[in-house]
């Protein structure tokens, strides 16, 4: 049965559920009760359309449990603000944070749905003053309005990230707080990490993770063990949505994301600095 979804470029993800928290998890579900390491973080995280995603991979080779609690379109809202997973992940042995996007979280700007951060909801009245030329109504997903709004004012734009970065540090300085000294970030982008102006990226508005500088790390170096840098090799690059399992009418997204390849190049990059951090608690 399980070959027969893959031929038709379904997977199965056994969605679960931890504790009192409202997401639904990539499965099958994990044991808390024993030592595990947990993973929380957007769709790279999660793995959608991949059979093995880096926690996957990096629990076959740490042998010890890892528990997956990426999120697809998952900003840095929807781990914050559930008390259940901060709880887990403060428990894990250790807890690997993908780095999220600065566009996937509520602002002084504008607010972001709950569960799924890529859902514009609203401008706020900010917002709306200083783009006074914008229908905000037309929007369903932040991309998009970031989008119009780049194209109507570079100016006004350089405002808007400001606004982005500075919520975005103080929002991860809050969860890493809660989560504790424990935890690694996970720079998991084919964008180098750099304090290069995003207009300067090859994929601009399309880079992931969106407005995340080499200093906004920096910043929370003092609250994490490490920072691990995973920048797919070229080749892996090259074999695009090889190894991947996609309907036909995904391909076009599914060609966008980082494929197989690239996963097996994060867990290399991430086994070495659990052990390192491990084995020096």
């Amino acid at each position: 049965m399980k070959q027969e979804r893959i031929e038709f470029g379904e997977l199965s993800y056994s969605p679960c559920r931890y504790g009192a928290s409202r997401m639904l998890f990539r499965g099958p579900r994990r044991r808390l009760d024993r030592p595990y390491l947990a993973f929380i973080g957007g769709t790279e995280t999660y793995g959608k359309f991949i059979e093995k995603p880096f926690p996957a991979l990096v629990e076959k080779a740490m042998r010890q449990t890892c528990v997956n609690l990426g999120c697809v379109n998952g900003g840095i809202d929807v781990f914050v603000n559930d008390p259940t997973i901060m709880e887990m992940c403060g428990e894990a042995d250790m807890t690997v944070v993908q780095i999220m996007g600065a566009n996937h979280l509520s602002n002084r700007f504008y607010s972001v749905h709950p569960r799924r951060n890529d859902r514009f909801l609203k401008a706020s009245t900010v917002l709306q003053a200083i783009y006074s030329d914008v229908d905000f109504s037309e929007f369903s997903f932040t991309r998009h309005m970031l989008s119009e709004l780049h194209a109507k004012s570079l100016e006004r734009f350089d405002t808007v990230v400001h606004e982005l970065r500075e919520a975005w540090v103080a929002r991860m300085r809050n969860m890493l707080h809660q989560i504790g000294q424990r935890s690694i970030l996970l720079w998991f982008s084919e964008e180098e990490l750099s304090d290069a102006h995003w207009s300067e990226r090859e994929n601009q508005l399309q880079a992931d993770p969106l407005f995340v500088t080499a200093s906004m790390i920096d910043e929370l170096r003092p609250l994490v063990k490490e920072v691990v840098v995973a920048n797919p090799s070229e080749a892996s690059l090259a074999r695009g949505t090889e190894g991947m399992f996609f309907p036909p009418s995904q391909e076009a997204a599914a060609s966008e994301m980082l494929g197989a390849a690239c996963h097996v190049d994060a867990s290399a990059a991430i086994v070495p600095a659990l052990r390192e951090q491990l084995y020096a608690i």
